[in-house]
């Protein structure tokens, strides 16, 4: 299994006297020193955050983290599970959806992925979007079993390596966030209104305000039939990965969001600034963000 990871992770003149220069800011510096160092292993560093926000009086998100790193002299491989759900229904309905899912997810990612690649026996691992497809599944059966009329959105991203394998259903997101400052959504919203949006009806600024904005039609916890979207991403160099529910991106702009990320003296800092701006905003929904850089 070593060899068949290692095969499938594997990376693929002078100024004039009179030139004028201009001090280099504290990010420029910072990036600087990141293109110098070399980390061996390679790192994942991981922030998160999460609110409550000041329009509700209690918590429907989960998230969960966990991270870890199996360096032996023979393979490098950082190993991280990151899953944002957001639930919905009511009656706390929303809260169990949301928990039962992330722990369902969580649970079924670490016996068929981690357990298997830390094993001393060198468990063969299965298709990755097989695995994330069936946890999907898995998920979906636990909301309809514990939380009966409760939803939930679930964002998942499992990260081998520097790649990135991520499933989705509903509007909760994952973004990368690139060294040059660009941000870019790599999931898309299961929504009337995003659907309304690709189909060319309705603008994104008609989006934010249309009455129908929080109406799914893709979510665990529907008796419809569904499949989960998948998707496989490369670590942008130097940039991060960031998940969220739809408490930040619907009321932060992207352009503030990456403004928040590229300025923040730490990871953990930004994802607090993240809430921080949501409620500045005022907070209508909970909030929940995650943030993950790989330095190699």
């Amino acid at each position: 299994m070593i060899t068949f990871l290692k095969n499938l992770f594997r990376k693929d003149a002078g100024a004039s006297l009179d030139v004028k220069t201009t001090p280099l800011s504290r990010e420029h510096l910072r990036r600087f020193e990141r293109q110098v160092v070399q980390y061996r292993p390679p790192q994942l560093i991981v922030g998160s955050g999460q609110s409550v926000g000041k329009q509700r009086d209690h918590n429907e998100d989960s998230l969960y983290c966990m991270h870890s790193m199996l360096s032996d002299g023979e393979l490098d491989l950082p190993f991280g599970i990151f899953i944002v759900a957001d639930g919905m229904g009511g009656h706390q309905h929303g809260e169990i959806a949301s928990s039962v899912a992330a722990r369902t997810m969580s649970e079924y990612l670490i016996k068929e992925v981690y357990l298997k690649i830390i094993s001393p026996d060198r468990t063969p691992v299965e298709s990755l979007h097989e695995i994330m497809e069936e946890g999907v599944h898995k998920a979906q059966q636990a909301v309809l079993k514990m939380a009966p009329g409760g939803g939930t959105t679930l964002t998942v991203a499992l990260v081998l390596g520097e790649r990135i394998t991520i499933t989705h259903v509903g509007d909760s997101r994952a973004y990368l966030v690139k060294a040059d400052g660009s941000i870019q959504a790599v999931t898309k919203d299961h929504s009337l209104v995003g659907r309304l949006i690709e189909l060319g009806q309705i603008t994104e600024e008609e989006a934010a305000v249309h009455p129908q904005r929080n109406v799914l039609y893709r979510a665990l916890g529907q008796s419809e039939p569904f499949e989960p979207d998948l998707d496989v991403q490369t670590f942008p160099q130097l940039g991060y990965l960031l998940l969220c529910s739809d408490g930040l991106w619907g009321v932060v702009s992207e352009d503030e969001i990456r403004r928040i990320v590229m300025n923040s003296t730490s990871l953990p800092d930004a994802c607090q600034l993240l809430t921080a701006a949501a409620n500045d905003a005022g907070g209508p929904d909970n909030i929940s963000v995650i943030l993950v850089q790989y330095l190699d």
